[in-house]
């Protein structure tokens, strides 16, 4: 992706130079300082720190040992499927606090625009994991279904009401940044997710403990696989279309492209492209047609339009008098 927009730009540049044409174009239009900003303006895991995937970690690592533990010694498979789940979620909430961290690294020679891109990629793996596991608890219940066995309902009420607590306490730490930042949705999902499958464990523990119904447990279980799959469906669209350098959801590329034409002495916006940066910054190049004499102020202009009305932090912008030669179906 990188290396597409740096090798159209300096094509862009080179024809540029040649046509003679208004020379406020990529480098002079860049606006660098931008995207730590607004990333702080979305409240990410970029700039409130990661203590919180680490607790996570830590709380939520301790709880599976133990939750798998009495799902052996209760005989619950939803208790054991609880705790694949909530394993799975360790692992994510790892790759996204990991992710977090490299976004924070500065860029290198060859990594331009530094380790953003480990927040998608750690959404994305973080969706697909969800799903796997959904798979394993679905196979586990429905091999229970043929055979149910009896349960200790009381050990798994106390012990899935514990992980609903545990999970309930690590979502509300991320839900703040949920809307803004796709790696922290995916933490969010993940745990509330969890104390989803916890409180329908504690309910049919209930049922159970009342009715003597042992095929409940591994019933509850399919009907919850159900539900966070439909839940996970949105985070592995919105990953997916990230790391394929997709506008991000909450930009409307139309709106974007209709916002330039409307500023004085623009006539024509061509090579238009919006795309994700990392889960909480997003990037922008564009080539504005125009017959103006202040381009430096255009360029100002057209700067804080993107980032003001949609929250576009890192623009490139390259300004032509007329649509050049190398581009003549723009």
């Amino acid at each position: 992706m990188a290396s597409h927009h740096d090798h159209a730009h300096d094509d862009h540049d080179h024809a540029h130079d040649h046509a003679g044409h208004d020379h406020g174009h990529a480098h002079h239009a860049h606006s660098h300082g931008h995207s730590h900003g607004h990333a702080g303006h979305h409240h990410g895991p970029v700039d409130t720190g990661d203590w919180r995937y680490g607790v996570g970690l830590i709380v939520n690592l301790a709880f599976v040992a133990c939750e798998f533990g009495a799902g052996i010694v209760s005989g619950s498979t939803a208790l054991m499927a609880d705790a694949g789940h909530n394993l799975s979620d360790v692992l994510g909430l790892a790759m996204a606090g990991g992710a977090a961290v490299l976004a924070r690294r500065a860029a290198g020679k060859q990594l331009t625009y530094g380790f953003g891109k480990a927040t998608v990629l750690a959404a994305l793996a973080n969706a697909l994991l969800l799903i796997f596991a959904c798979g394993a608890i679905a196979f586990e219940a429905v091999q229970r279904l043929t055979d149910p066995a009896p349960v200790q309902s009381v050990m798994i009420m106390i012990v899935a009401g514990i992980g609903f607590v545990i999970n309930l306490g690590t979502a509300l730490l991320f839900m703040r940044d949920q809307h803004s930042d796709l790696n922290a949705k995916g933490a969010y999902l993940h745990m509330m997710s969890d104390a989803a499958v916890s409180v329908g464990v504690v309910l049919s523990g209930g049922i159970i403990m009342v009715t003597g119904w042992s095929i409940l447990d591994p019933l509850v279980s399919i009907l919850i696989v159900a539900v966070i799959l439909i839940g996970t469906w949105g985070l592995l669209k919105d990953s997916v279309n990230l790391a394929l350098d997709a506008a991000p959801p909450s930009v409307d590329v139309a709106a974007v492209k209709t916002a330039f034409l409307a500023l004085p002495g623009v006539s024509a916006v061509h090579d238009l492209h919006v795309w994700g940066l990392s889960t909480t910054e997003t990037a922008l190049t564009a080539h504005l047609v125009h017959d103006r004499e202040d381009g430096a102020a255009l360029l100002a202009e057209a700067q804080t339009l993107a980032r003001s009305r949609f929250a576009i932090g890192h623009t490139t912008l390259q300004l032509e008098s007329g649509v050049l030669p190398d581009c003549p179906n723009c």
